[in-house]
């Protein structure tokens, strides 16, 4: 978090009312930061959706912003360049705690800073609140002091637009949405299996509804998790309106006994994973590598421990578009946080599933009876997991180091690493570039990528062969998240091999991709 002065402009001037009172004030704003972060939501991850809102003291918004993608400027630099001048004495809100306080806070000018939520990540909680309020600045946190309808709502708001990075940082798997389509009587299929266009694909404006909202939806999350009939339907499961954001697509199954030829195995836009049961197929697998997917194998496949592998590879969210039976097991595992059901204006009928309609012996969509005149749409959503509660009282440090004087919260066991950046943003440790850094003996070493070799560098110069055998297989894996699973598996089940010398602090040379 850095408050630096910047050019600016001339303030906003959108006032929000002033029959608002101080706290109703701070609530209106911070909801206001938590409506900018959901603006780039799925852009930014793996780091939190996070906005800014720049008032002066007489309610006026003098500059906003909102972290647009990894990389991109901060969303409270952008706020204090909006704001210029107008800065100087005002309040800056923010939706989330700030992961650093690096920088110079207070060149801006400002002195009040008021945030909705501590950060839920436990190595960072209230870091940041402690910094600015060391720096002189006034620091508020949305509800510890005075409870209200208005200021929960305004908590609340925070609490959604960040759901995936509270729910992975309370539980060891992504924050999961089971998307599906169905008609009237409650049908996601036909008898036949016939699934395409549920919502409609024509081109009308009622129609666009559905795709416009699918298309949010799919932006939303990082990944999407698929087990369609690929012979009837043939997704591509890449965002419908081209280019930007592209999920990681997933696929789940245990036979494999999928065709060659399907959209999904063209990886020239977007990479896709095969989830299979171990022993699955072995040719075909050998086929799906040829063709540049990356194919996991399970002893037991189930969805709780294919979202804990999921986890540990560095994935935030998930979008679940499946069938029944494999809806059910992932509700029934626990991994699905929330729903988004989409119900379109049809009836197709059939026996082999719960319906308020018997069998009307159609066998494709297109014979379904679409309602005339139609007057409502209905999209329900909801979680089916509440949001963890981030209130508790967390023990101070004062208190932490009276409990156990081995902790200090003055020594980080974290490592850090530099990292180069792009002129589009940030070259993060998993962009799948090559890079080229110097080993012990100042040759030049190829890795796949940032990731690979920040994971591997953990466990160089400790003389046991499973650090060794690590990092050779860390080098072997073609994927930044295959690589940081190992290096992450290896630290829970052997820390002592996590002794080594850490990331070189050389700035690594980057390769041409491809």
């Amino acid at each position: 978090m850095a408050f630096s002065l910047g050019a600016y402009a001339a303030p906003l001037m959108c006032k929000l009312g002033t029959d608002l009172d101080g706290h109703a004030q701070d609530a209106a704003y911070v909801r206001r930061a938590a409506d900018l972060a959901d603006k780039s939501a799925g852009f930014t991850s793996p780091h939190p959706n996070f906005g800014c809102v720049i008032a002066t003291s007489t309610g006026k918004v003098a500059g906003e912003g909102y972290l647009y993608a990894q990389g991109t400027k901060p969303a409270e630099v952008l706020a204090v360049e909006a704001g210029g001048e107008w800065c100087r004495s005002a309040t800056a809100y923010l939706n989330l705690e700030p992961g650093d306080c690096h920088g110079d806070h207070t060149a801006a000018g400002i002195t009040r800073v008021v945030v909705g939520i501590r950060n839920p990540l436990q190595h960072l909680r209230g870091n940041a609140v402690r910094a600015l309020r060391s720096q002189g600045l006034q620091v508020h946190v949305l509800g510890e002091d005075l409870q209200s309808k208005i200021i929960e709502e305004a908590r609340k708001s925070c609490l959604l637009v960040n759901a995936p990075l509270i729910h992975r940082a309370t539980s060891r798997v992504p924050f999961s949405v089971l998307k599906y389509a169905m008609t009237l009587d409650g049908k996601i299929a036909a008898s036949s299996g016939h699934a395409a266009w549920i919502s409609s694909k024509k081109d009308s404006k009622y129609n666009l509804s559905y795709y416009v909202t699918i298309i949010i939806i799919v932006n939303k999350y990082d990944r999407i998790v698929n087990v369609f009939a690929l012979m009837l339907v043939d997704p591509r499961l890449t965002a419908r309106h081209g280019g930007g954001h592209m999920p990681m697509r997933i696929v789940l199954t245990q036979s494999l006994n999928l065709p060659e030829k399907a959209n999904l195995w063209d990886v020239s836009d977007v990479s896709t994973i095969v989830v299979t049961q171990r022993g699955a197929r072995r040719d075909f697998q050998k086929f799906l590598a040829s063709e540049g997917v990356e194919v996991v194998e399970f002893d037991i496949l189930n969805p709780r421990d294919v979202m804990e592998y999921f986890h540990d590879r560095g994935y935030l969210s998930i979008l679940w578009e499946c069938g029944g039976k494999l809806a059910a097991s992932a509700i029934s595992s626990g991994v699905i946080h929330k729903v988004f059901a989409f119900v379109a204006p049809k009836i197709i009928g059939g026996k082999n599933a719960p319906t308020p309609v018997g069998e009307l012996g159609m066998v494709e969509m297109s014979q379904a009876l679409d309602l005339t005149d139609v007057c409502y749409e209905q999209v329900w959503c909801g979680f089916l997991q509440p949001i963890p509660d981030l209130t508790p009282v967390i023990p101070s440090v004062d208190e932490t180091f009276a409990i156990d004087p081995s902790v200090t919260p003055y020594e980080s066991s974290i490592i850090s690493f530099y990292k180069t950046w792009d002129p589009y943003g940030s070259f993060s440790n998993f962009s799948p570039h090559p890079i080229q850094m110097p080993d012990n003996g100042g040759d030049y070493v190829t890795w796949s990528s940032v990731e690979h070799y920040y994971q591997a560098q953990k466990f160089v110069g400790v003389n046991d062969p499973a650090a060794l055998d690590c990092i050779e297989k860390i080098k072997a894996v073609r994927s930044p998240e295959e690589a940081a699973r190992i290096g992450r598996s290896m630290q829970r089940h052997r820390p002592d091999l996590g002794q080594g010398r850490g990331p070189s602090s050389a700035t690594p040379e980057l390769l041409e991709p491809g």
